[in-house]
C-alpha cells in the first residue's frame, strides 16, 4: 500500500511538535490541581491563566469571558444547553434558528428530548452556501451557526444575522471550530454571545477547546460537581492540554499569513490538477470565501462512498464531511440545502490540507486522485 497522505484536516490535525513538548513538559513539571492553594496548586493556576489570558486576547475577548471545555462538541451543547436552560416557559412558543448542516453537535441536540418543546428554523442558503435571508421567526429563543463550514469550508458572513439578534435581543452562538486558528476571529466585533472551538483543529491536542462566552451572559451548566471555570464547568482543568492549545494558538498567530499563502497555494495548485484531470468535476463553495485549506469537489457519475474507500487504499485520507457524522449514507446537508443536483452531493468528496503538507505531496495526491476517479468511471 502507498504510503498516506493527509488530506483530512477539517477531521483532525497533527500536534505540532512544539505542542507536544509542552503537553509533557508542562504534564511533569506542572502537576499539580489548580483549585488547591499550596505551591504546586498555584503553580497549576497560574500556567492555566496565563493560557486563559493568551487565548481570550488573541480572540478579541476578555480572559473571564473563556470557559476551557474538552472540545467543540462539549462547547456547543453547553452553549446550545445553557442558553436555553428553562425556556420555553409556559404558554410560550421557542424557536431556534441555525444554519443547514449544522455540526452534530448542534442539530443531534435540537432533536433532543431536552428541545422536545421547540421548533427549530433553518436559515436559507444560496447556491453559494452563504445565508440568502437573515432573517428568523418572531419566537426565536436562540440562533446558533457554523461561522465556517466544516464540509465546504464556506465561511459564512454573519454580520447581519448578528445586527438583527442584537436589536431583537436574541443570543447568536457561533460555532468557530474550524474557524479559530484558521481565520480571524475576533469575538467582540463578531457581536456573539459565545464561541466554540477546538484545540485539535488547529494543530493542538485533542481533548481541549473553550468556549468564550459574553460577559453579563445567563449560562447555566449542563454537568454538576464543581466549582471550577466560574461555576460554569465543573472538573480539574487539564492544565497540561490547555497550556499545549495556548502553545498551538500562539505558533498559528505568528505564522497566520505564511500558513495561509503556503495553504491556499496547495489548495488551489489541488483543485486546478482535479478540474483538468478528472472532467467532468465540480467545486462546491467556490462561489463564496473559503478556507483556505478546503477543498470540496463532486465527481459526477461516481458514488462518494465508494470513491472514498477506493482513495484509502491508494493512500488518500480525505473524507465526506463531518467526521461525527461517519456511518450515515444521506447526502451532505448543507450541499443539498445549495441546490446541488443528486449526482453532484452524492459524488462529494472534502479534501482539507495544512501548513505540514508539501506541493509533492499535492501533486502526488493529485495523480492518486485522477487515477482512481478514471478507473471507476471505466468500471462502469
Amino acid at each position: 500500500m502507498p504510503a498516506t497522505i493527509y488530506l483530512d484536516n477539517n477531521s483532525t490535525t497533527a500536534p505540532l511538535p512544539e505542542v507536544v513538548d509542552v503537553v509533557a513538559r508542562t504534564m511533569r513539571d506542572v502537576y499539580g490541581n489548580p483549585g488547591s492553594p499550596h505551591r504546586a496548586g498555584r503553580k497549576a493556576r497560574q500556567c492555566l491563566e496565563e493560557s486563559r489570558e493568551l487565548m481570550a486576547s488573541g480572540l478579541g475577548a476578555d480572559p473571564k469571558e473563556l470557559i476551557f471545555t474538552s472540545g467543540g462538541t462539549e462547547s456547543n451543547n453547553l452553549a446550545v444547553r445553557g442558553l436555553t436552560y428553562g425556556l420555553p416557559q409556559s404558554g410560550q412558543t421557542a424557536t431556534i434558528a441555525i444554519s443547514p448542516g449544522e455540526h452534530p453537535s448542534i442539530a443531534e441536540i435540537c432533536r433532543s428530548p431536552a428541545m422536545r418543546f421547540w421548533s427549530t428554523f433553518k436559515f436559507p442558503v444560496d447556491s453559494g452556501g452563504l445565508f440568502s435571508d437573515s432573517q428568523f421567526p418572531d419566537d426565536t429563543k436562540l440562533v446558533a451557526v457554523i461561522l465556517a463550514h466544516n464540509e465546504t469550508g464556506v465561511i459564512q458572513d454573519v454580520s447581519n444575522v448578528a445586527a438583527t439578534c442584537l436589536s431583537r435581543r436574541v443570543p447568536l452562538h457561533l460555532d468557530g471550530v474550524q474557524a479559530v486558528g484558521k481565520i480571524e476571529v475576533n469575538f467582540r466585533k463578531l457581536n456573539a454571545t459565545t464561541l466554540s472551538f477546538g484545540a485539535h483543529k488547529f494543530h493542538g491536542p485533542r481533548g481541549v477547546g473553550g468556549l468564550l462566552v459574553r460577559d453579563g451572559t445567563r449560562l447555566m451548566p449542563v454537568m454538576k460537581g464543581g466549582h471550577q471555570e466560574a461555576d460554569r464547568r465543573p472538573g480539574t482543568e487539564p492544565v497540561a492540554l490547555v497550556a499545549g492549545m495556548a502553545k498551538a494558538f500562539s505558533i498559528w498567530q505568528t505564522e497566520q499569513d505564511t500558513r495561509t499563502r503556503l495553504v491556499t497555494q496547495l489548495r488551489d495548485r489541488l483543485q486546478s490538477h482535479l478540474l483538468e484531470g478528472c472532467p467532468p468535476a465540480v467545486v462546491n463553495g467556490n462561489l463564496a470565501k473559503r478556507l483556505s485549506n478546503t477543498l470540496n469537489i463532486s465527481f459526477p457519475g461516481l458514488d462518494g462512498e465508494a470513491l472514498l474507500i477506493a482513495l484509502d487504499l491508494e493512500g488518500i485520507g480525505c473524507s465526506l464531511g463531518s467526521t461525527c457524522a461517519s456511518g450515515s449514507a444521506e447526502p451532505a446537508p448543507i450541499l443539498v440545502a445549495m441546490g446541488l443536483p443528486s449526482d453532484l452531493y452524492r459524488s462529494a468528496i472534502r479534501f482539507s490540507l495544512s501548513s505540514l503538507n508539501t506541493i509533492e505531496e499535492i501533486d502526488q495526491a493529485a495523480q492518486r486522485i485522477t487515477s482512481t476517479v478514471s478507473r471507476l468511471r471505466n468500471v462502469r
